[in-house]
């Protein structure tokens, strides 16, 4: 095997047959999970009138994001990576930077809206229902894809991510290479725009609903001792603690994923880009599996999501007649909206 990409350009990544085929598997697996689980959340939601409401809206286009993700990002990766070079060209490689950081920033504005969501249902439930509507929520559904494409398809194809650093880009250029760089001023802006300070009002919002929540439970406990009513009204309270709770731990596993990968690009960019290509590979896919991630945290705290892959996966939700289905209604009806 030559260890040039294109003859005598850039240099092959050196991996064992069994590495690769590791890799590969590892890597299949991933885009497997992400396109599959993502697909059961967009179809259940779309499909159950039940799951109509304005939060999982949200969820329904973060779940597609991801799913984007795992078709679109996933598998040209996963060739650079085990391969070490990129046989697309240099206008494919600006195409699939550009997906790659757009659908980041799509997720990350999604995640500000639903800690909104939460923050208002937990912490002001009587305005709730008349602030966030179906049309509300669909309205930030396209804010989110609409400046997150502005901004990251304009940084890249203005190629204002590169300013100042054209010598090094020039330098380091190869047939067989793709890679996305920031100058030191774009690696700190990208950073605080699309990274830190999200996460930090995210978890701002998340922590006052916490509190709110803490309050209401003791409150509920209170009111359950002397009514019925009281004990209704603290199921309702809390399957919105439940959702939040849910919601937060999405924001942690995004958080857990990718701070990792942006806090290397500010780094990268003031020490003269000396991260080594597997450390940075690494940092890409631990963040590429939070998109593999969330619809596992769904299936594992929400019963909607089990209750409908596990329709999905015998293929009743083709047959409306079913009894099956019908009892999934019936019974499941409150708890869909709830949860």
């Amino acid at each position: 095997n030559t260890p040039f990409c294109s003859n005598v350009s850039c240099v092959r990544a050196q991996f064992s047959v069994a590495t690769k085929v590791s890799l590969y598997l590892l890597f299949s697996l991933g885009m497997l999970v992400t396109i599959l689980g993502n697909s059961v959340v967009i179809v259940s939601i779309g499909h159950f009138k039940q799951l109509h409401n304005p939060t999982n809206v949200l969820i329904l286009s973060l779940a597609l994001a991801d799913l984007l993700v795992g078709v679109i990002v996933m598998p040209f990766s996963a060739i650079r990576t085990i391969h070490g070079c990129w046989f697309y060209g240099d206008e494919i490689c600006l195409l699939h930077s550009s997906f790659d950081m757009f659908l980041t920033t799509v997720s990350i504005f999604h995640l500000i809206c639903i800690a909104i969501d939460r923050q208002q249902a937990i912490c002001n439930p009587l305005h709730y229902s008349m602030n966030f509507t179906m049309s509300v929520a669909w309205i930030m559904v396209c804010t989110c894809w609409a400046v997150a494409a502005v901004y990251s398809y304009g940084l890249l194809y203005s190629k204002a991510n590169i300013a100042g650093i054209e010598d090094y880009m020039a330098s380091i250029h190869c047939l067989g290479s793709c890679n996305l760089v920031f100058n030191p001023l774009w690696g700190l802006l990208d950073n605080v725009f699309c990274f830190f300070f999200p996460c930090t009002l995210m978890v701002c919002l998340y922590t006052k609903i916490f509190i709110v929540a803490k309050e209401h439970v003791r409150q509920i406990e209170d009111m359950s001792k002397s009514s019925n009513n009281g004990g209704r009204g603290g199921l309702i309270k809390q399957s919105e603690h439940k959702a939040a709770k849910t919601l937060g731990i999405v924001l942690g596993a995004f958080i857990f994923c990718w701070m990792p990968f942006f806090i290397n690009s500010i780094i990268d960019a003031n020490t003269g880009f000396s991260t080594s290509a597997s450390v940075f590979e690494a940092f890409v896919w631990l963040g590429y599996f939070n998109s593999t991630l969330n619809p596992i945290i769904y299936a594992l705290f929400y019963p909607w999501f089990k209750k409908c892959l596990f329709l999905i996966v015998n293929l009743k939700i083709f047959n409306p007649q079913s009894s099956t289905i019908k009892v999934f209604l019936i019974l499941g009806a409150v708890e869909l909206s709830k949860d």
